[in-house]
């Protein structure tokens, strides 16, 4: 079949840029923004995307149905999507492009099939397009060859078969380095304030760590931003190690740090409200006074 029509639910900070990029390469981009916020409205604008004003519309006039959104998130709009699907008798693809488990995946991929639409696990790596290189979307599933319309038109597609569940895996394990480790330098970053030893740690990693200290000084800041869609992440990044015997509890920790984050005020900030002045050891000053008590010594009481 021939793309002509995208939808993508929802225009958040990668929803909006994809869809802009998709718009730029010739494609009509439509959404449904039935009960989102006014940042998504505002998002969706600037991705020039045109609304609908049902999923049923959308379904209807979509080709396929990109899913970019929180992971707490995907099964609820998997599950709307597919009631549009039964009641207007379409069998649009259904690509969830999310930070979910491949066992989340499977379940969407049951609600969608079910309804009669055409499920594709998907998943992205990389940063919105027009930051840097072009997001790559791994797909797998039956129908994943379609999405290859896509490759080269702002965002960079790679096939990984016909199994569902491939393209969800590998977005588990690349995240979970890469966002795992965003949680450790946090964690180890509180601990040293904690312990009134910030000043000596940054003057050792300046002097042994000096690439690492750097990315931490550019990237810490902001991510109080995105902590709240980050907890989901690293839970679903925790039952997919788990689902295979391998460890959890790095990850559910990781999700422990984003939730500290999400009780900062810095929380309130958006990717594009960000206060871009505000330094590591401003950012970790404030987190590390929302700690909870620490725990008492065993043998310390009176």
């Amino acid at each position: 079949m021939s793309i002509n029509t995208i939808a993508i639910q929802s225009p958040g900070d990668m929803g909006h840029a994809v869809g802009r990029a998709l718009g730029e390469n010739g494609f009509n981009v439509i959404t449904c923004l039935a009960g989102r916020s006014e940042r998504s409205r505002e998002l969706a604008s600037q991705g020039n995307m045109r609304e609908v004003p049902s999923y049923e519309a959308l379904v209807e006039e979509a080709d396929v149905v990109l899913s970019i959104l929180v992971p707490a998130q995907a099964t609820a709009v998997a599950a709307q999507i597919a009631d549009a699907l039964r009641a207007t008798g379409a069998h649009t693809p259904f690509a969830d492009c999310n930070a979910v488990s491949p066992q989340t995946t499977a379940k969407m991929a049951s609600i969608v099939n079910g309804a009669g639409g055409r499920f594709i696990d998907g998943s992205i790596i990389g940063g919105p397009p027009g930051r840097g290189a072009p997001p790559r979307f791994y797909v797998s599933g039956p129908d994943a060859g379609l999405m290859s319309e896509l490759d080269g038109k702002g965002i960079a597609v790679r096939p990984l078969g016909d199994a569902i569940g491939r393209a969800s895996g590998i977005k588990m394990c690349y995240a979970a380095m890469t966002k795992g480790t965003s949680a450790l330098h946090i964690a180890l970053l509180t601990a040293a304030e904690a312990l009134g030893l910030t000043e000596e740690l940054y003057a050792e990693l300046e002097s042994s760590q000096p690439e690492v200290f750097a990315r931490m000084e550019a990237a810490l800041p902001r991510l109080p931003a995105n902590a709240h869609r980050w907890v989901g992440e690293m839970e679903e990044i925790a039952a997919t190690f788990s689902h295979l015997g391998v460890t959890p509890g790095f990850h559910q920790g990781a999700a422990e740090i984003f939730r500290l984050l999400g009780e900062t005020p810095f929380a309130s900030e958006t990717p594009e409200t960000v206060d871009r002045s505000r330094t590591l050891a401003q950012t970790i000053s404030v987190v590390a006074k929302h700690l909870p008590a620490p725990v008492s010594k065993a043998g310390s009481g009176g």
